[in-house]
Formats: structure tokens, C-alpha cells, sequence
């Protein structure tokens, strides 16, 4: 901690999943904090964690914590942001929100550094952070879209339990152990812990990750239609996504297909492309079964892609593998590169 520079930061949800990260996130960029406050719920305020060797005591997220608060980094669920972010701005703070509350907000900038950094400057105190699996394909996919072209996207998800938070890394681990033993898989939480049914997850694969909508799509299927063509600013493109959960603990991984507008686009152009792209590592080399998986992603910032192949009948369309670690670029380092864009583009001082 620098006690004469940086800024005053707090983390909002500090006891969980994303929370973590994000403070692991801001130890390790070397974040310029002046003073770190970290905020809980009432049932863990109180409680000490230690950072650096620090001392920290989490207090409890209240509208009047929020006072000489530079940047607030939010993940503690929508309800919570929807009560205190207006709060946090009101005094003075930029607030960078990692729950759905704000992200299709009129005026509220839905942002992934690589693709979309300069709608920072129109914020009005509150930056949406996307969802993890929309943040991941976005990544892979503007380059592509700058140089070739974008028409159509066809997404389907294979999504990490970790994306559901600690509740249902536990619930997958259970459920694994008495599935060996011999003994009954007792399911509470997925696919949604509101919703009326609970499946295992052990040794399956859930075809629903969120509510469905009256469209036959779950909420998390229109999540990624809808903030991909506001982070792109191409409401006009064709989007579609299936959104499936799967017995990994972290990493997303996605298959997707993708239709460019040049003529006579190559496999090996795209490839040469993203083995440039900021924020991009290339694992494609099928002769030596090198590929992108959730195992190795996890741990790392980055964006993985490979896989990549021109379609069989469409000229114009191609298919990707694109994986990443849910927690990190897919929510904690994404926000934390927004407040280091804030800083950079001198939009805070």
C-alpha cells in the first residue's frame, strides 16, 4: 500500500468467490491503493482477513461507507448494487459492478478492455462489468470483427460450476464423492438454486444455466445475445447462444461458430490474427493435440483459443474453442483492468 499515492478502493462482497479474486487481482497488478476497505454483509462484518501481512477488518456495506471512496468494485450480488452503487456515486465514487443490475442500463457502459475501453468516457459513476461467458467470446471475436467483419454468431457454452458460486463448487464435490461410494447425489442448488427443480451435476451435463424466458432461451442465453451486441455496438448482428453447465470447477469453455463479411477469409488468416490479439493466447496446433482446456486455463488472465477451422458449406463461417477462467478474466480481472483503464485514460485522477 502506498499511504501518499494511488486511490482509496473498495471491494464490495469481499467474502466471496469474485471478491477474492478481486483483491488477489489487485495485489498481484500492483493496483495503486492508497487505503483498502473491505465490505461484507452484516453476517460477516467483523470478521479479519489479512492481506500483505495487513489486517483487515470487513465492515458492513452501508450507504455511508462509501464516503472517500475513490473506486468501488461490486460483487455481491444484483440486489445489493441496485441499493448501494447509486449510493457509492453519490459520494463521489466510480463504481465497477460485476452483477447483471446495470449491464443493459441506458448510459451505462458494459465494458471488456480489449473490445470496447473508450466507452469509459462516457460513464456517469457506474461501469458494468459482462458476464463471464459473454467476456471470453468478445475477447476472441473482435479482432476478427475489426478486420473481417462480423454477421452472425452461433455460441454454445460449457460452463464451470464456480459460475454459481462456492455453494455449488461444494454441491459438485458431494454429489462426486457419494456417486463413487455408492450413496444417493442429494441436489439443492443447480441448475438454479430459485427455480423448482435441482439436478445433480456430478457426472452430467445441465442444459440450463439461469430462469427460462418466455422465448424457450434461459436468462444466461440472453445475456450473451444481448450485452455482445451492446459491447459491440452492433445491435443489427445475429447472435445465438445455448448455455449448458458442466461438472468442471472453473474455466468456460465455448464452441463457437461465427460468420465474417470479407470473402475468401482463411483459417490460417484468422489464426495469425489472434496469435496478435491483446489479451489472446493461441493453443492450436491439432497435430500434437494442442488445444485449449479448463484444467490449464485456470489461474491465468488470459483468453484461450484454438480449434479454429473454415466451415465445410459456408464460405464466410468458422469454428473456434475459446476458453477461459471464469473468475478472473470472466469477472475479477475484468473489473480491475476497467479501474486500471480509468486510470490509464486519465478518466480518474
Amino acid at each position: 500500500m502506498n499511504e501518499q499515492n494511488g486511490f482509496h478502493v473498495a471491494v464490495v462482497g469481499a467474502t466471496g468467490a469474485v471478491g477474492q479474486q478481486m483483491i488477489e487481482t489487485l495485489m498481484k497488478r500492483n493496483f495503486p491503493i492508497k487505503k483498502l476497505t473491505l465490505l461484507s454483509s452484516a453476517r460477516s462484518a467483523g470478521k479479519t482477513k489479512v492481506i500483505n501481512g495487513h489486517e483487515y477488518t470487513l465492515q458492513e456495506a452501508k450507504p455511508e461507507s462509501f464516503e472517500g471512496i475513490d473506486i468501488a468494485l461490486f460483487s455481491a450480488g444484483g440486489s445489493v448494487s441496485l441499493e448501494l452503487a447509486p449510493e457509492a456515486v453519490k459520494r463521489g465514487a466510480i463504481v465497477v459492478d460485476n452483477t447483471s443490475a446495470f449491464r443493459m442500463g441506458e448510459n451505462i457502459p458494459l465494458v471488456v478492455p480489449e473490445v470496447n475501453e473508450k466507452d469509459l468516457h462516457s460513464h456517469n459513476g457506474i461501469i458494468a462489468n459482462p458476464n463471464c461467458s459473454t467476456i471470453q467470446m468478445v475477447v476472441a471475436l473482435e479482432p476478427i470483427r475489426k478486420k473481417y467483419g462480423l454477421k452472425k454468431i452461433i455460441v454454445s457454452t460449457y460452463q464451470a460450476v464456480s459460475g454459481a458460486g462456492a455453494v455449488a463448487i461444494e454441491e459438485l464435490r458431494e454429489q462426486t464423492k457419494a456417486i463413487i461410494n455408492g450413496e444417493e447425489a442429494k441436489a439443492n442448488i443447480l441448475p438454479v438454486k430459485g427455480d423448482k427443480n435441482h439436478y445433480q451435476i456430478a457426472f452430467n451435463a445441465i442444459p440450463q444455466i439461469d430462469k427460462f424466458q418466455e422465448n424457450g432461451f434461459t436468462y444466461e442465453e440472453m445475456k450473451m445475445i444481448n450485452e455482445t451486441k451492446k459491447i459491440m455496438h452492433m445491435p443489427e448482428l445475429a447472435v445465438s447462444a445455448t448455455c449448458v453447465r458442466l461438472p468442471v470447477e472453473t474455466g468456460h469453455s465455448e464452441s463457437v461458430y461465427f460468420e465474417v463479411e470479407a470473402e475468401g477469409v482463411s483459417a490460417e488468416e484468422i489464426k495469425a490474427l489472434l496469435r496478435e490479439a491483446p489479451g489472446v493466447v493461441l493453443q492450436d496446433d491439432p497435430a500434437n493435440q494442442v488445444y485449449p482446456m479448463p484444467a490449464n486455463c485456470v489461474g491465468s488472465n488470459d483468453v484461450f483459443v484454438g480449434r479454429i477451422r473454415k466451415d465445410l458449406d459456408e464460405d464466410h463461417g468458422f469454428h473456434m474453442w475459446v476458453v477461459s477462467d471464469n473468475l478472473l478474466k470472466g469477472a475479477a480481472w475484468n473489473s480491475v483492468q476497467i479501474a486500471e483503464s480509468l486510470i490509464n485514460l486519465g478518466i480518474i485522477k
